[in-house]
Parts: structure tokens; C-alpha cells; sequence
């Protein structure tokens, strides 16, 4: 690891000002501290944010439930306030990695990350949220832009995640053993207007299935499409074909959550 300037800024404007030249915001450290370390990232500034005020707190405002950015996976999970509002993000926040990770893990840093096998963006993403940051607000739609890649700029900070309030919502992951990560994870949300389908897991960035939310807008009892892209990801760890078949069986897993 090559050596760096710690900085604990204790508001929202000092850790605006310490991110600069070659800088990096600290929150979990999940994926960043294991780059510096083995070499694969170094920076000259590390800009901790766990002493900013308020990034954790987990509120609701009218139709949003709101989480600040800092609060661990471990309290979304605990939440009493998510488990009556949205009890499948609790639910989804409880299965990440393992107990160390959501003790530690934000979930900030992990839709700041988007590694194209984390739970949260699918959430995000099927949750129709509003992406609060220190400058404005990005929808989830237009957030998540490539692996590794979303739309924050240079120094931007995220603060809150504004998860919309569904009739009811599901996720439903087949996990790696080992990272626990998703190899296939689908989300499902039900709104007045119809279902959105999130995508983890299967190729380089989440997504929305769009075939699968217009079969679900129409009946929940619709036969499920067969998930059919591009751009689906094959590994030593599964190959794009067999992905696709998780995707489906998935989205029936998170589907049959909705449902109940």
C-alpha cells in the first residue's frame, strides 16, 4: 500500500473540501481498502466519512423511506422502521455477505461501487429511488451507467438513497458460496402502475428487465419470459447461458414474495 493523507472531516463541506487531487471517499471499504493494499489502487488523499453527522439515519418522508448513506447493512436490516415499510429491503440488506461485511458495509459505498454482482443496486433500481447527493439528486434509472461506473461526478458525495414505497417487493438471489455475492439476484417492486424488475448479477451493470415488467404489469400470473441480452457475463463461475436460466428461476422466487 503507498503511503496516503488520512482525512476525518466532520461535516459535509470539509469532506467537500479534502477530496482533492488523487482522492478517494472511504465508507465500508469493502472493495476499496483490498485495492490499495494489493496494489491495484493507490490514492494521495483518503476522505473517511464516518464522522459526517446524519448519513445514517433511516427515516420516512411522505412516500419514500429514506436511508442515509452511511447506515450499515446490518441496522437497514435491523431497522424496525424498513422491516414495516419495505420489509424485503430488510430482508435483502440481511444477505449480504456475512456478518463482518454488514456490520461494516454501507450502503452508499455500495451503490457508489456498482460491482455488477451487488444486491443493493438491484433494489435501487426496481425501488424507482431518488439518489441524494452533496450536488442534487439522480434517478436510478439514469444512475447506474456501466460496471464499476454511475452517473456521480468527480468529488460527489452521496448522502441518501429516497427507496419509493411499493404495494409490495421482493428479492431473490443465487448466491456465490464463498463472496456471497449474487451470480443471478432479481428484484420485483408492484406499484399502482405496473411491476419493475431489476437485474443483478448477470451481466456488467444492473438493469431493468423490461420484457418481464411488461408481462407483470399485465398479470402477475403471466408465463415468465426468458431472459435474452447480449451482454450476460460468463466465468469459472457460471457461463451466460446458465445465468439466464438463474435470472428466471429468480424473478419466479422474488415474484412468489410479491405475490404473498
Amino acid at each position: 500500500m503507498t503511503p496516503f493523507t488520512l482525512a476525518r472531516p466532520e461535516s459535509l463541506e470539509a469532506a467537500r473540501r479534502a477530496f482533492a487531487g488523487d482522492a478517494a471517499f472511504l465508507a465500508g471499504g469493502h472493495t476499496l481498502i483490498p485495492a490499495m493494499k494489493s496494489g491495484l489502487r493507490s490514492v494521495e488523499t483518503l476522505v473517511d466519512l464516518a464522522r459526517v453527522p446524519g448519513l445514517d439515519s433511516i427515516r420516512r418522508e411522505g412516500d419514500r423511506l429514506v436511508v442515509g448513506a452511511m447506515a450499515r447493512h446490518a441496522a437497514v436490516a435491523a431497522s424496525p422502521l424498513v422491516n414495516a415499510t419495505i420489509p424485503g429491503l430488510a430482508r435483502l440488506a440481511a444477505g449480504i455477505g456475512d456478518p463482518q461485511v454488514r456490520r461494516r458495509g454501507t450502503i452508499g459505498g455500495s451503490i457508489a461501487n456498482n460491482d455488477p454482482a451487488a444486491d443493493y443496486p438491484a433494489a435501487v433500481l426496481a425501488l424507482d429511488a431518488i439518489i441524494e447527493t452533496s450536488e442534487g439528486t439522480h434517478a436510478a434509472d439514469d444512475f447506474f451507467q456501466g460496471m464499476f461506473a454511475t452517473a456521480l461526478g468527480d468529488g460527489e458525495i452521496i448522502t441518501a438513497v429516497h427507496f419509493r414505497v411499493p404495494h409490495a417487493f421482493a428479492y431473490a438471489k443465487f448466491r456465490h458460496p464463498a463472496s456471497r455475492y449474487a451470480l443471478a439476484g432479481v428484484a420485483v417492486a408492484r406499484f399502482p402502475e405496473g411491476v419493475r424488475v431489476a437485474v443483478t448479477g448477470v451481466a456488467y451493470s444492473v438493469f431493468r428487465w423490461t420484457e418481464a415488467e411488461e408481462a407483470l404489469s399485465a398479470s402477475l400470473d403471466a408465463e415468465l419470459p426468458t431472459l435474452a441480452r447480449d451482454d450476460l457475463t460468463s466465468d469459472i463461475h457460471a457461463s451466460g447461458e446458465y445465468r439466464a436460466h438463474l435470472a428466471r428461476v429468480m424473478l419466479a422466487r422474488a415474484l412468489a414474495g410479491v405475490r404473498g
